[in-house]
Order: C-alpha cells, then sequence, then structure tokens
C-alpha cells in the first residue's frame, strides 16, 4: 500500500472549519488506498503570538527555551486535527517530533536533521491510523526540543516522505500551485503545471516564497515527488519533479528579494588565499553568502561583492573588516534599499539571447544594473528597490510567462535541443547520498571541469541603462552562448562587464563586442583564452555555510588563484588558469572527499 504525506501550513489550518477542512482531505486520500501521514505548522500567527509573548517575558530568551516555547504551536494543531478526523468517523494518532523520533544536531532554532524512526510511524499505519505529525520541531541526542527554522514544516514533510519512501508528498498552501511570478505583483501570472527540482530550487532561493529550499534539497536527494496544491479547493497544482516538462521551457519564472543588502570589498590583493582568506572569516560566523560576483584583477588588486541577509549584515559588515585589516590592504563598502530579480529555466542553456532579452527590457524601462551574476539555469541582476516591481512586471511580459505555450526570446537563437552543460550521473548523485552519515548533510557529488572556454572583459563600460544589453544582443545575435556572466558594482560612473564563451567562438566575440564598445569612448576588451571552469556539484551548496571557504581554501593551498566566481543553488564554481585544472581538480576532489 501506497504512503502519501500531506502538509499542511498554519493558514491552511487556521481556523476549525480550515482543521475540519485538512481532516476530509487526509480521510480521503485513506479513501483510495493510501497510508496517510499529516504534517502540520502551527495554526495561522500562532508562532508570532508565542514569540511575541516571550519578548514580553525578556529581551534575550535562551534559544533551548525558545524551542521548547514554539513546537507547543505544532502541539495544539496535532491534537486538534487528530480530534476532527475522530470525529469524523477514522483512526488517528497525534505524535510530536520527539514521539516520531526525528533526532537532530543541538543547534537550537535552527537545528538540522540526523535521523528519523519510521517504525512507530508504519505501525500505526498499518494498524489503520492517520498519523498527524508535527511539523518543524524534532530533539537532540539528549532529548532536549529542537525546532528546524525557516521552512521547517515543508521540511519535516519531505523528510518524513523520504524515510517512509512516500509515493507522494502534497504541500497544501493558500495559492494555487507554483506561479510564474508573485500574483500580487503581476495580475497575469500563471500557475506552472511542472518544473524540475533546480527550477525549484533557485526559485525558493531567489525570492519565490511557496517553498523553502530546504525542503526541496531533501526531495532531491532522496527523489521524493512534491505536489504544491491549494487547501481551498480540488486544483491539482504544481509537480516538483526530477524532470521538467518537455520541451524544456526557456525561462520558468521570475523571483524576486525586494531587500538585499550588499557588502563590497576593494583593492584587495591578486594573489592566492585571499578570497579564502575573507570567506572563512564568512563560514566562522556561519553567514549565508548569496550572490558572489569577483572582478577580474586590475594592476594586481581584485574585489568581490556579495549579498547577505539583513539578519547577517551588521556581522558580514564585521568579518569583511576583520579580513581587510588582518590581508592588511582592501576597503570595505555596502549598499541597502536594493533588490535581487532573477530568471530561472532549465532551457535557457539552448538559447543565445535570454541575458540580452532580460537587459534590453531593464533598459526599455531605464531600470539600471549594478550587479550581474549568473549559474547554469539563472541569472540573477541587482537593481535598485524602488524599481524592482516594475522590472518584475516588465521581465514577465518581455518572456510572454503569462502565455501557456513556451515562447522564446526575440533576440537570438535557439541552440541544440539538449542544453550544453556537463552534469553528474543520478546513480552518482545517489551513490553520495546514501552514504550521508546525517539526512541533512550537504552533497558534493562531483568536480567538474570544462576547459573549453575563453575569457572576455569589457572594462570601463559607462555605468547606465542600456550598455550590458547592446554587449549581450550583439554577442547573441552572432549565435554565441554566454555561459557565466558577471558585473560587479561601479565605481565612478564606469562598470566592467566579464564572461565566458566557448573557446571557438572567441575570435568571432571579439570583432563583435569591439564594434559595441567602439561607441563607448575609454572602453577596453581584454580577453584570456587559457582558462578553466571548476564546478563543485551537490546539493544544499548555499544552504550550507562553508562550502565556498571550503573550495577556496582548497585551492589556496594548492597555490591556485581565483580569477572569476559563481553560485547556484546545485554549483559553486570557480574560473582559474588552464594549466591549474588538473592540480584544482585533484585538489577539490580530495577536500570533498570524492573518490
Amino acid at each position: 500500500m501506497s504512503i502519501i504525506v500531506q502538509k499542511f501550513g498554519g493558514t491552511s489550518v487556521a481556523t476549525a472549519e480550515k482543521i475540519r477542512n485538512a481532516a476530509r482531505r487526509a480521510i480521503a486520500a485513506k479513501s483510495q488506498g493510501h497510508q496517510v501521514v499529516v504534517v502540520v505548522s502551527a495554526r495561522g500567527k500562532k508562532t508570532d503570538e508565542l514569540v511575541d509573548l516571550a519578548a514580553e517575558i525578556t529581551e534575550t530568551p535562551t534559544p533551548r527555551e525558545m524551542d521548547v516555547l514554539l513546537s507547543t504551536g505544532e502541539q495544539e494543531t496535532i491534537a486538534l486535527l487528530s480530534m476532527a478526523i475522530h470525529k469524523m468517523g477514522e483512526k488517528a494518532v497525534s505524535l510530536t517530533g520527539t514521539q516520531i523520533g526525528i533526532i537532530t544536531d543541538n543547534a537550537s532554532t535552527k537545528a538540522r536533521i540526523k535521523k528519523i524512526a519510521t517504525k512507530k510511524m508504519h505501525d500505526y499505519l498499518d494498524d489503520g491510523h492517520i498519523v498527524i505529525a508535527a511539523g518543524f520541531q524534532g530533539c537532540d541526542e539528549d532529548g532536549n526540543i529542537t525546532t528546524l527554522g525557516r521552512g521547517g514544516s515543508d521540511t519535516t514533510a519531505t523528510a518524513l516522505a523520504a524515510v517512509l519512501k512516500a509515493s507522494m508528498c502534497e504541500i497544501y498552501t493558500d495559492v494555487e500551485g507554483v506561479f510564474t511570478t508573485d500574483p500580487r505583483i503581476v495580475g497575469q501570472a500563471r500557475k506552472i503545471p511542472q518544473l524540475s527540482y533546480d527550477e525549484m530550487l533557485e526559485l525558493a532561493s531567489l525570492g519565490a516564497g511557496v517553498m523553502h529550499s530546504r525542503s526541496v534539497e531533501f526531495a532531491k536527494k532522496y527523489r521524493v515527488p512534491l505536489r504544491v496544491r491549494p487547501s481551498f479547493s480540488d486544483g491539482i497544482g504544481t509537480l516538483i519533479s526530477q524532470k521538467g516538462p518537455e520541451p524544456l521551457p526557456v525561462v520558468t519564472g521570475v523571483a524576486l528579494v525586494k531587500d538585499e543588502l550588499r557588502v563590497s570589498i576593494k583593492n584587495l590583493p591578486d594573489r592566492p588565499g585571499v578570497m579564502s582568506f575573507i570567506f572563512s572569516k564568512m563560514a566562522a560566523r556561519k553567514i549565508p553568502i548569496d550572490l558572489v560576483v569577483q572582478d577580474i584583477a586590475e594592476e594586481g588588486t581584485a574585489g568581490v561583492t556579495f549579498t547577505v541577509p539583513r539578519a547577517d549584515f551588521a556581522d558580514a559588515l564585521t568579518a569583511a573588516s576583520s579580513a581587510v585589516e588582518e590581508i592588511g590592504q582592501g576597503t570595505v563598502a555596502h549598499g541597502t534599499e536594493l533588490s535581487k530579480l532573477s530568471i530561472v529555466g532549465s532551457g535557457m542553456a539552448t538559447h543565445t539571447g535570454v541575458a540580452a532579452q532580460m537587459f534590453q527590457t531593464l533598459a526599455d524601462h531605464e531600470i539600471n544594473i549594478m550587479m550581474i551574476s549568473t549559474g547554469d539555469i539563472k541569472i540573477s541582476v541587482l537593481i535598485r528597490s524602488d524599481r524592482a516591481l516594475d522590472a518584475v512586471q516588465a521581465i514577465h511580459e518581455s518572456f510572454h510567462l503569462d502565455k501557456q505555450e513556451n515562447k522564446t526570446p526575440t533576440i537570438g537563437f535557439q541552440h541544440a535541443s539538449e542544453p550544453d552543460i556537463q552534469v553528474v550521473s543520478d546513480d552518482r548523485e545517489q551513490e553520495v547520498v546514501l552514504g550521508l552519515a546525517n539526512m541533512e548533510d550537504i552533497v558534493v557529488s562531483d568536480v567538474l571541469v570544462d576547459t573549453s572556454q575563453a575569457r572576455v572583459t569589457i572594462e570601463d563600460l559607462p555605468d547606465r541603462p542600456g550598455i550590458a544589453s547592446k554587449v549581450f544582443k550583439a554577442v547573441a545575435e552572432g549565435g554565441i552562448m554566454v555561459d557565466m556572466i558577471v558585473q560587479n558594482v561601479s565605481e565612478e560612473e564606469e562598470t566592467n562587464i566579464t564572461f565566458t564563451i566557448p573557446r571557438d567562438d572567441l575570435e568571432q566575440c571579439l570583432l563583435l563586442v569591439r564594434e559595441v564598445i567602439g561607441q563607448s569612448d575609454g572602453a577596453a576588451l581584454s580577453y584570456d583564452a587559457e582558462i578553466a571552469k571548476i564546478s563543485v556539484a551537490g546539493i544544499g551548496l548555499r544552504s550550507h555555510t562553508g562550502v565556498g571557504d571550503k573550495l577556496f581554501k582548497a585551492l589556496a593551498d594548492n597555490d591556485i588563484n581565483v580569477l572569476m566566481v559563481g553560485t547556484s543553488e546545485v554549483r559553486m564554481t570557480a574560473i582559474v588558469k588552464k594549466d591549474h585544472a588538473a592540480r584544482a581538480e585533484e585538489a577539490l576532489k580530495k577536500s570533498f572527499a570524492i573518490q
């Protein structure tokens, strides 16, 4: 008999009637022949009420006691839902995280799951019970109650689905499914019928609030199919699985993080070990780094810029200042009132014009780009917050995301049907997952090396809307696929753009770019045909702090300088000299214990 896990968020169990509705859904699933486990959050604003109540008692509650307090919200819900199912004539049992046997580490308020016992749940399921599990919580090896932090109930649901080998994990929420963008921003946003784990991971980390990336990481690791469904109707919602729809959409969705904070470190010495030292400072304070942009060095100095959540901003500035002081060179600057706008799509690696169309659309609306960072299936830009909503609307319309059919960009050309992306085999990834000591440990499955690329850099471009679009439109119309794109924050109203392309297209690309920058006084063009792209591939690379620190340290210890950096949910990439590629691959495989 197949097992289905259903998860109901706080708004879906906020009232007695909504609890009864959740009970009916669980009973309906059981009547269809499934064994059913239901995971619930605290009702409505219950968690906020408990946080406010603690604040009335003390300004500095201990993390342990906050775990004990906040876990009571879910305990209330599981009891009420069990009562509702009993009233409707079915058997149900409520279980806390501790009663189930969800064992976590001891990181209070942000614990990670180590293992989950299944015997008690199976015994109740085999006896005909619907199991009602408290989300968001577990206990450490000493029996202390722990909570899982943001997205904890989604994480509980996907983790239980993984260990129970459930056929489906249904996430019930107050929206119809996953949309092409936030429908509160764009009224024409469309529900997406199906998308891949990787697309959902990127959308979740880049601002889409329907699911938390930790829960999607669990689903991808353990191959749990997810379906995000509305709790208020019988809609089928959105399926999230290993493969997305066919044909692959060039752009699946637009995501926005409204409140981004930038930390820039300029004038750093361009030598091995500097990036490692900076990222070790961030990792020591467990600061989650988001966008990372490193400039190509000029006259022996380099710069790096990254964004962090507001809660970690002060710590990040302190860590950056400490790093500069110990290095003995560099300056720290910061920026606020910024937003990160991103597009995601598995098919963008098959079309030359995706970046160009995004940049052109922003230029048409006089929205300046402050930073650019790309991954295999995403392009992110940093813009002013006061233009963020306009930007989302414009990009959504430009890529025709309100239409069901898969529209291609009007700039550039479609290439081969299969994206030219180095991939890790499913067997290799699952081999690593099966060897994990703890369920939520990071998965680093392989080190990928690409020595077929070249680097192009344009320096001293005017920092105004439309500059990036002109460059990448010319390259796209020339049929050249661009891989990594990096633009750091400008200095003195001038900016630098660096990107990588297939080495075989370098000569043609230089001709196209020279024609564009000939219109800009003072702009300079440089290139390097002898580079290598080294990528650490896995799951949870961004949600686990310290991956960048480990990567940069391994390269620094082997006297390998990092020329460019790129990050995504499933890859962390460094550009190095081509003659360092073999040494870099060996160092990273050793550092991440890859056979």
